[in-house]
């Protein structure tokens, strides 16, 4: 009888102190090119593979460091490019998350300013509310994959870890 109160015991406090991780969309970053060559040139490819690689890693790390259960988007893929960029669409994704079943919508964008002048911001968007929860900024220099990586890694490390 005591075996049995005891695992009886241990499973209560067990199931008590795990609470599921809350579900975010971490969507894609995307890059908001104010510089003068973007003007006038457009997007660099380099860019584009670094938009993606930054996206793995933020997904990565929200995961891993910051607690959420992130949620698969790629049943939404057609949706979420039909919508970006998702800087400019109002809050379109707030319903998006909504479909992925998240209780959080994730956001990203890198603002370049030159090629040695970037910021990275991270939004968190409440999904039941629909108002901004959390805003992240950073400042970088250079426009390469360990400066955006960085970056990246400290707004994780500094404001959504614990937060």
């Amino acid at each position: 009888m005591r075996r049995f109160l005891a695992l009886l015991a241990a499973t209560l406090l067990t199931a008590a102190g795990a609470q599921a991780a809350p579900k975010a969309a971490v969507f894609p970053f995307e890059l908001i090119d104010d510089s003068l060559d973007g003007q006038y040139l457009g997007a660099r490819a380099e860019e584009e593979e670094r938009l993606a690689l930054a996206t793995a890693e933020l997904r990565k790390l929200v995961a891993q460091e910051a607690g959420y259960d992130v949620v698969d988007l790629g049943p939404l893929k057609s949706e979420i490019e039909k919508a970006a960029p998702l800087y400019k669409c109002n809050g379109c994704e707030v319903e998006l998350a909504r479909k992925a079943g998240a209780e959080f919508a994730i956001t990203a964008a890198v603002r370049k300013y030159t090629n040695l002048l970037l910021s990275l911001h991270i939004y968190v968007t409440e999904v039941s509310t629909g108002k901004l929860t959390k805003m992240y900024r950073i400042d970088i220099r250079g426009n390469t994959d360990e400066s955006w990586l960085r970056g990246v890694r400290w707004l994780v490390a500094r404001g959504l870890v614990g937060s």
